[in-house]
């Protein structure tokens, strides 16, 4: 494989691997409205993806629907003129912003603890085909081998899909008071994702990768102690990584929040590269290189809000901390450490783009 020819597919399976590539890898998430506004700009043709403007070497899809109550049509609680409060098919109740991309705000749920799981949830959760966007993974897929992409099935992993059904606070106290039930709410979502991988798998093709989405921290401090994730969550983690792991496949991890004191398990639970290190939660890229980067690849960990002053000496001199030396074992991928507002200017990403890509050639 000559080096300089490589595919994105090839780049990106190697950095995961923490094998020699001709440079880092490249990949980005973004909040919708900053592509609508970069096409409104002129900066991006209206059909056109990220992916495909910037030379992304990823592209993923999201084919899994974990509600409780599929086919379930949210009922509008109460509606301003900036946010909509909807009951989900969870039976969660949740506030969104109308204005603007934000996470939305927990209210209330209706399941608390383990007999509202038994009776509102846990029946409903089979691996039913409807539960899968089987043609839209067919797409993402076949477009993603055209351009020469790695492609990653992109999802959620127990944690992620514990905290929607009974939020953070009910799940946090059911791990302490009542493990069993938090037990069985872990092993039941590693089941079915691992269910409905197998049909989806078998019917349209293996990924070249996966990815799962666990925000396990918020800032300063994890959600869980690493004993509590080995207790608890670990399991779940297990059960899917080594399904995949025993497909041939590499595993990403996206980890919002401070969550350095359970990257050891989450290396034991055998995930490959950690993403997106958040500097304003306390992660620090370097320190993770230096302790982990002989058995772990990294992407993200440079800090967006250096982005938002939208000022190129700011960007060159955080990408110049921090890029020749993550790159010293071949696994890191550029990718800022959250995802890129409308307020970061298209001059500004794309300087950030070509000047990291430059600090990370190796020939």
């Amino acid at each position: 494989m000559a080096m300089d020819t490589m595919t994105g597919v090839e780049r990106t399976a190697r950095i995961l691997a923490r094998k020699p590539v001709d440079r880092i890898g490249l990949f980005e998430h973004f909040w919708g409205d900053t592509l609508a506004l970069w096409q409104e700009q002129g900066h991006i043709q209206p059909n056109q993806g990220m992916e495909d403007h910037f030379g992304f070497d990823m592209q993923g899809f999201w084919p899994f629907n974990a509600v409780a109550r599929l086919g379930f049509e949210p009922v509008v609680v109460e509606e301003t003129d900036e946010t909509v409060l909807r009951r989900d098919g969870n039976g969660a109740l949740l506030r969104t912003h109308k204005t603007h991309d934000a996470t939305p705000e927990h209210v209330d749920f209706l399941v608390q603890d383990r007999a509202g799981w038994e009776e509102h949830i846990r029946p409903f959760l089979t691996p039913d085909r409807a539960r899968i966007n089987f043609e839209g993974y067919r797409a993402a897929r076949r477009k993603a081998a055209e351009q020469g992409r790695f492609f990653f099935w992109s999802g959620v992993n127990v944690f992620e899909l514990m905290h929607p059904v009974c939020g953070h606070q009910y799940m946090l106290m059911g791990m302490a008071v009542d493990p069993d039930w938090a037990r069985d709410m872990v092993d039941t979502y590693a089941r079915l994702t691992v269910d409905l991988m197998d049909i989806l798998f078998s019917e349209e093709g293996k990924p070249d990768g996966v990815w799962f989405y666990e925000d396990m921290g918020f800032k300063g401090r994890p959600f869980i102690s690493p004993d509590m994730y080995r207790e608890i969550i670990q399991p779940g983690h297990r059960r899917t990584i080594n399904h995949v792991k025993a497909m041939g496949l590499p595993v990403i991890m996206h980890s919002c929040g401070y969550v350095e004191p359970l990257v050891p398990g989450m290396i034991e639970a055998g995930i490959d590269c950690l993403q997106v290190i958040e500097v304003k939660a306390g992660m620090d890229l370097l320190r993770l290189y230096r302790d982990f980067g002989d058995r772990l690849s990294f992407m993200g960990g440079i800090d967006v809000r250096v982005l938002y002053t939208n000022d190129r000496a700011a960007i060159d001199r955080e990408l110049s901390a921090k890029i020749p030396t993550v790159k010293g074992n071949w696994g890191y991928v550029l990718h800022s450490d959250h995802s890129i507002p409308n307020q970061v200017s298209y001059d500004s990403y794309k300087f950030f783009v070509d000047r990291g890509l430059e600090l990370g050639r190796y020939l």
